[in-house]
């Protein structure tokens, strides 16, 4: 009989290697996620501050302006286009 406690070990080896490597792997999982999350909120923003400074750019003729700061290019490098329209309805209406 040593071969099935033989096999019964092996079994237990195996089950905790792959619950081990399940580990790092979600372990890797919860670290890697705020790099990504910060390198897209980076990503958006300078997207959206190029936005802001082409509206600006072309407003600037007419003689409307939007600043151009964290909160504004990150509104406009999540939302798009309707970022850029509620930032300018803010403009217009409240300020």
């Amino acid at each position: 009989m040593p071969f099935i406690s033989n096999l019964a070990w092996d079994i237990n080896v195996i089950i905790a290697f792959v619950f081990g490597l399940f580990l790092i792997y979600l372990i890797g999982r919860v670290l890697l996620m705020p790099i990504k999350l910060v390198f897209r909120l980076i990503y958006n923003g300078v997207i959206g501050g190029i936005i802001l400074w082409a509206l600006n750019f072309v407003g600037s003729y007419i003689g409307f302006t939007i600043a151009i700061n964290p909160v504004t290019a990150l509104i406009v490098g999540f939302l798009g286009l309707p970022g850029v329209i509620l930032l300018v309805l803010f403009k217009i209406f409240i300020a």
